[in-house]
């Protein structure tokens, strides 16, 4: 027996039937509530203590009214393992939790677009005044409260129990230790719903890219080479700029981490949802994505390049920081949370080095302000949120 918490207050009496239950085994059940008026609240009848204490005593007036003694098969362990976790002021484990009925995918809700008016009104984000985001105290599936570790997005305040992602299929056997080291780690994690992209399109745009998926004869779930890539750009067969060209197959390799010759799916929607969202929507419009955390990245990432403190970066300290967004885990990565280091996650980081221009010496710098870098960032940041190792949006040289 647990404790099942569905809201974020419940978790003070959850501590509070800890200390009902000390007192219980302590023997002084017994103990008339008058004698306790500093408990008062803690006796009325019909609350959450109570209804803990009570539902335990009959368990036990059960076993001992049983015939011949005898007690129902596990049922001390069951007591031993509710009693345990009322004193430690944990909630019932997802384990014991048998309603498969919860564990569900929920139903994936596209977002309404607002009017063009109000989406391009100007989102003031300030660089001084920092946002304390808190990640929520309850897995977001089964709604329960447990001092066991949860997996944390790095996108949203959303927690999971990685046993719930296990039972809406949203996580596979083979991937909760991949999963709970990169949410421990510098990388971080990105939730089931952060993770996709696709989900930021609206009804009308996910139906526009069907059309250009049905025309371009892209077969949903399938992976694509680099000819069916081009293909779909325009570029197969077609005399096109050979910069165009290059550019579109350094994408697709961007896409490709593994370099095996084709793109996975998923990859794939990711990139033209992004895409997509780059010719339908302003880079206003694009702000009003962005989560408390992403923002509070950006400004990190802006105030470690503004040295001199007026609030100006150069406009290559601005590209390296596009390039900087995407600190991918290498595909099958096994390093453990102390080994993964923000700076150095592996060599792709150092390529993009050596291939970002540099600036002439003598060459005039031209200042970036902070609402200039944050527009031109917002794209590459949400590019970011997934958890593959594939680039999804490779920014420009």
């Amino acid at each position: 027996m647990g404790v099942l918490m569905s809201r974020r207050q419940t978790v003070e009496q959850v501590q509070k039937v800890s200390l009902a239950v000390s007192a219980f085994k302590d023997g002084l059940r017994e103990r008339p509530a008058a004698k306790r008026p500093a408990e008062g609240a803690a006796s009325r009848r019909g609350t959450l203590e109570e209804h803990a204490v009570r539902e335990l005593r009959e368990e036990e007036e059960e076993e001992e009214a049983a015939p011949g003694g005898a007690s129902r098969p596990g049922g001390g362990g069951t007591r031993s393992a509710a009693w345990a976790r009322l004193r430690d002021g944990r909630g019932v484990e997802p384990e014991d939790l048998e309603r498969p009925g919860r564990f569900v995918p929920p139903a994936l809700v596209r977002p309404v677009r607002p009017p063009r008016q109000e989406e391009d009104e100007r989102l003031e984000i300030s660089l001084e005044q920092r946002e304390q985001v808190t990640n929520d105290e309850m897995c977001e599936v089964c709604e329960v409260w447990t001092a066991d570790s949860l997996l944390a997005c790095r996108v949203c305040t959303k927690v999971y129990h990685d046993g719930c992602l296990q039972r809406m299929g949203l996580l596979s056997p083979a991937e909760p230790s991949e999963a709970i080291q990169a949410a421990h780690s510098a990388v971080g994690w990105s939730c089931y719903h952060c993770d996709n992209l696709n989900l930021l399109l609206t009804e009308e745009e996910m139906n526009s890219l069907s059309d250009a998926f049905r025309q371009s004869n892209i077969a949903p779930d399938s992976s694509l080479s680099l000819e069916d890539f081009l293909r779909y750009k325009g570029l197969g067969g077609q005399p096109s700029s050979r910069e165009e060209k290059e550019r579109q197959a350094q994408q697709f390799r961007a896409l490709d981490p593994g370099q095996k010759g084709r793109v996975a799916w998923t990859d794939f929607l990711s990139h033209e949802s992004l895409v997509l969202l780059q010719r339908t929507r302003t880079q206003k419009g694009l702000l009003h994505l962005l989560t408390g955390k992403e923002r509070e990245r950006a400004r990190e990432a802006f105030l470690a390049l503004n040295q001199h403190g007026d609030g100006l970066i150069s406009r290559d300290q601005s590209r390296r920081a596009q390039h900087a967004w995407f600190r991918k885990r290498p595909p099958g990565s096994s390093a453990s949370a102390s080994q993964v280091d923000p700076v150095s996650e592996g060599n792709s980081q150092r390529q993009e080095d050596k291939e970002l221009p540099r600036e002439e010496p003598g060459e005039p710098s031209r200042s970036v302000t902070w609402p200039a870098f944050l527009r031109e960032s917002t794209v590459y940041i949400l590019a970011a949120r997934p958890n593959s190792a594939a680039i999804h949006l490779k920014p420009l040289m």
